[in-house]
């Protein structure tokens, strides 16, 4: 296992990978790093994965207008996560996915949205494929198995809230 962390800046850059003693991969250094940017890479052997103390780039509570085609980031074979908002019920996620990365299937406790932006992906929802392109919205309700493999490079939104409670 190889890692590096800075802590004045709270970067902190982790590899996991099938054999000890490997460097960061050439892709991620000297990749600047935005404190409010997620990124996942992968290669064969190794998951390389830089956790940033996300801070929201929209303040709970005060007005903005954001420009998702400048604020979405890619990196070379990963997935970049951006939290634009966070509020006490919901949260607003930006994703930038490089052409071939996947998430597997998974569950969320929370009722979810995306809204594809760019490109094209496969959709899963308990396991039928769906091929969502620019403009496609999806809903998904707490529980809903899912997974999502990039066909292309491509950016999605998305939105999480949490049920209401009884």
């Amino acid at each position: 296992m190889a890692g590096l962390e800075i802590r004045n800046s709270r970067l902190k850059i982790c590899a996991k990978e099938k054999r000890a003693g490997s460097e960061t991969p050439r892709h991620l250094v000297g990749y600047s790093f935005n404190p409010l940017t997620h990124v996942k890479a992968r290669s064969r052997a190794v998951r390389y994965c830089i956790n940033m103390n996300e801070q929201p780039l929209i303040a709970s509570g005060s007005e903005k207008v954001v420009s998702l085609a400048e604020e979405t980031r890619f990196a070379p074979n990963g997935i970049v996560s951006r939290t634009l908002l966070r509020t006490e019920n919901s949260r607003v996620v930006l994703f930038g996915f490089a052409a071939g990365q996947e998430l597997t299937e998974h569950t969320s406790t929370q009722h979810a949205t995306v809204q594809i932006l760019t490109g094209q992906c496969d959709f899963f929802l308990s396991g039928k494929p769906h091929a969502l392109k620019p403009g496609d919205l999806l809903y998904m309700p707490p529980n809903c198995p899912h997974a999502l493999k990039a066909t292309s490079q491509m950016a999605m939104l998305l939105t999480l809230s949490k049920p209401e409670k009884n």
